[in-house]
């Protein structure tokens, strides 16, 4: 039913325009609208099912952070205001963002939130990882590397400016280092990139935190982090390791009455412990994220509904859909870089045959020129021959009718005698030079036949060159917190028979599962040191100097938590 007809046509309208990280929402609604109402028609404009870990904030007159409260009505909470800014974001988040975070546009909305967080450095990376991330950045961004081309990025939009300024490296020299981890990323796809984001910061010591300026009852001034593990007590100049930690199955309930807040134990050894906060709003706001996060905390814990349980099937068959035409195209693209690379091959087969071909015709053209050469040197010596021959049959003749002459005359016989010797030596030299011409012929006649051959072997040659084919052608739970003073149960006798010791696995980091990511993280830190700048224009936020974090998030959070609750207690007192 719309807005109208539920209200009334003459009802006034609320401006509401609602930020996300990629697009502006603007919706007139009518004045009577609760918070509730408005957050499920965002839920639905953005195509969001699971609308638990979200919610709608704003900023109040004092800078205060606040979260549109769902129950009652958006014109109560912005009296004498037409328009309304709201941003919609990341309330409480997952204690594993592969495990429970179900359909893509839920884990694209988390990727958003905290890269964004990243990038305005209210979660602490370091550089090498800073790295990494951008890579997996990139690939959700810009699909597969291709070499040959410019980086379609900037290292500006992609590293945060605490890390930019902390090394002497241009733009290019950030891009080098994003792309070379870019070309490891070949073949996932934006929604396994995303993920791939996640999981990596998911294990950042700052990740998933909203941290408070509180007091213990010695006037210490400290930081509280709600978490979805538990809270988190920080030391005043380091936010990175906290000193304790009391995850939920040991909060029994937790209340506040103006400025101080009281947390309850499990433990009945225990004694309850207590802080202060600056004003009674941050209170409220810390009851509503530990009563959030600790129903979270029980889900988890607890067998799906029948709705999620449908919503992880149909997610399921949706991610295999997409593999499976993923590897199809895949598969495609294989293909056709295939037939891409044998068209290529054949047009330089192509080339190389049209340079061959005009090489054989070229040494047609000259068999030819050499075979009408010897052509024209073979009827030269047969006409020689000839003539010698009729000159040796002349001087045979005259050699005879010397002979008759010389029966008259002994005189004349005497010379015809030496004119017979004469004769007949002519006649020798006459048939010599004959023999030797007709060899002659003879050798010129066998080039004339290789000649041919040739000619005829390169007419056979430009034939099977003009044969050649072608180259082819190609619900956090609503409670009212008007009150100065509200306590909330969290766990039940019940919920402690049921959430037990098995609450609280231990868990490997993902960046400690991928022995091939530390390697290179390594080899990348060490890369950097050498370009650090030694004074530091920015300083690592709320990290002491000097510190160097050796451990992983949750090794830190394991000895955060190591020792009984009565314990614990008595450290936060006395720091």
């Amino acid at each position: 039913m719309p807005m109208n007809a539920l209200y009334g046509d003459k009802i006034k309208k609320l401006e509401v325009s609602v930020h996300t990280l990629e697009a502006e929402l603007q919706f007139d609604m009518p004045k009577p609208t609760r918070g509730f109402e408005l957050f499920e028609l965002v839920c639905r404009t953005l195509g969001l099912r699971e609308t638990w870990y979200f919610g709608l904030s704003y900023v109040d007159e004092k800078e205060y952070k606040c979260w549109l409260k769902l129950h009652k009505k958006v014109s109560e909470q912005f009296p004498r205001q037409n328009k309304v800014n709201l941003l919609f974001e990341v309330k409480y988040f997952p204690e594993d963002v592969e495990e429970e975070l179900i359909e893509d546009t839920t884990r694209h909305l988390f990727f958003a939130h905290v890269k964004h967080l990243i990038l305005n450095m209210k979660i602490y990376c370091s550089p090498e990882a800073s790295v990494l991330l951008a890579s997996y950045a990139v690939q959700a961004k810009h699909g597969d590397y291709v070499s040959g081309g410019v980086a379609p990025f900037s290292s500006e939009n992609l590293l945060p400016r605490r890390v930019l300024e902390q090394y002497q490296m241009t733009s290019e020299m950030w891009a080098d280092k994003i792309e070379t981890w870019w070309k490891d990323h070949v073949g996932l796809s934006r929604e396994e990139a995303e993920m791939e984001y996640l999981k990596i910061a998911q294990d950042l010591d700052m990740y998933g935190i909203e941290y408070f300026d509180i007091r213990n009852k010695r006037g210490t001034e400290l930081w509280l982090g709600v978490s979805a593990d538990g809270i988190n007590i920080y030391e005043k100049e380091n936010k990175l390791t906290p000193k304790l930690n009391f995850p939920w199955s040991e909060i029994k309930n937790v209340a506040f009455r103006d400025r101080k807040f009281t947390i309850k134990p499990v433990d009945k050894k225990s004694d309850d412990f207590a802080f202060y906060v600056p004003k009674l709003k941050v209170n409220k706001m810390i009851l509503e994220l530990c009563v959030g996060n600790h129903e979270l905390f029980k889900r988890r814990r607890l067998p799906d509904p029948i709705d999620v349980q449908q919503m992880k099937i149909q997610s399921m068959d949706e991610r295999q859909r997409k593999k499976l035409e993923r590897n199809k195209y895949v598969e495609e693209k294989k293909l056709r870089e295939l037939a891409e690379k044998r068209q290529r091959e054949l047009e330089e087969q192509l080339l190389q045959f049209q340079a061959e071909m005009r090489g054989a015709q070229e040494a047609l053209a000259r068999s030819e020129e050499a075979a009408d050469l010897l052509a024209e040197r073979v009827r030269l010596s047969e006409e020689e021959t000839d003539l010698l021959k009729q000159k040796a049959s002349q001087a045979e003749t005259e050699m005879r009718r010397f002979q008759l002459l010389a029966m008259k005359s002994e005189e004349a016989r005497v010379q015809m005698e030496q004119k017979a010797k004469e004769a007949e030596l002519l006649a020798n030299s006459l048939l010599h030079d004959s023999d030797m011409r007709a060899v002659e012929t003879d050798r010129l006649q066998q080039e004339l036949i290789k000649a041919r051959l040739a000619e005829q072997s390169a007419k056979d040659k430009l034939l099977e060159f003009s044969r050649q084919p072608a180259a082819f052608a190609l619900t956090y739970p609503v409670f009212d917190p008007g009150e100065s003073e509200m306590m909330v149960e969290l766990m039940t006798d019940a919920d402690l028979d049921e959430f037990n010791a098995d609450m609280q696995q231990e868990r490997v980091d993902y960046m400690e599962r991928s022995h091939h990511i530390q390697q290179q993280l390594s080899q990348l830190r060490s890369e950097l040191q050498g370009l650090r700048i030694n004074e530091q224009t920015l300083p690592e936020p709320d990290l002491p100097p000097g510190l160097v974090k050796a451990e992983s998030k949750h090794s830190t959070l394991r000895k955060a938590r190591a020792g009984s609750t009565q314990a614990k207690v008595a450290f936060f007192e006395e720091l």
